[in-house]
């Protein structure tokens, strides 16, 4: 009887070394989760996005505007007695438009776009300011040159704000949509302070 008990026992703990081996083969290279799967590609789609049309005009476009406020902000930066707030602002104003340039350039090139491309017509309420309006500015001097310094870039920031807005509806690269809200918040506010600065004058 103990030995029909060992032999029984035996068997019965063969049986589950089997099972426990079969179970154990597949284990060691498991397939990715649903879940897992979903994840990388969604993470591969936000690292490596297409820009659409908007995105390349908003690109072409606010480097193109970005530009004329740099050289703006130089013209009133190389003239004397202009109000120490308006030298600031226009430092400012550089510091900042200067790399977003930068960016949008990389944007462009590694969208084969060249430099030289249409703007999606950069006259129709962009806020660019007329060649008779800059040699305005080069040509005024002290607080005549600061007034019309913050005239003029109040209406090129509200053109940049536009401009952003219609990237925001309607781009697709991620990060352009996000350098356009930034754009958005820090030109609507320094709108404010030039309209307040105005007042100063």
């Amino acid at each position: 009887m103990n030995k029909q008990t060992f032999f029984s026992s035996a068997l019965a703990l063969g049986a589950m070394l089997a099972l426990a081996g079969c179970a154990g083969e597949p284990s060691s290279t498991p397939a990715p989760s649903a879940s897992a799967s979903e994840s990388h590609s969604g993470h591969s789609m936000e690292q490596s996005p297409s820009a659409n049309d908007a995105d390349m005009a908003f690109a072409s476009g606010m480097k193109m505007h970005h530009e004329q406020a740099i050289d703006m902000s130089d013209i009133l930066l190389g003239k004397s007695e202009v109000p120490a707030e308006v030298v600031a602002l226009a430092e400012r104003i550089k510091a900042a438009q200067g790399p977003e340039i930068e960016r949008m350039d990389r944007w462009l090139s590694e969208w084969n776009m060249p430099e030289g491309m249409d703007h999606g017509g950069m006259d129709h309420g962009d806020g660019m300011v007329p060649e008779d309006e800059i040699k305005a500015l080069e040509d005024a001097t002290g607080s005549e040159a600061a007034r019309l310094f913050l005239e003029q870039m109040i209406m090129h920031h509200e053109g940049a704000v536009v401009m952003s807005e219609t990237e925001i509806n309607e781009g697709s690269y991620p990060a352009a949509i996000d350098l356009s809200k930034q754009i958005v918040d820090s030109q609507t506010e320094e709108i404010n302070e030039m309209k307040q600065l105005l007042e100063t004058l």
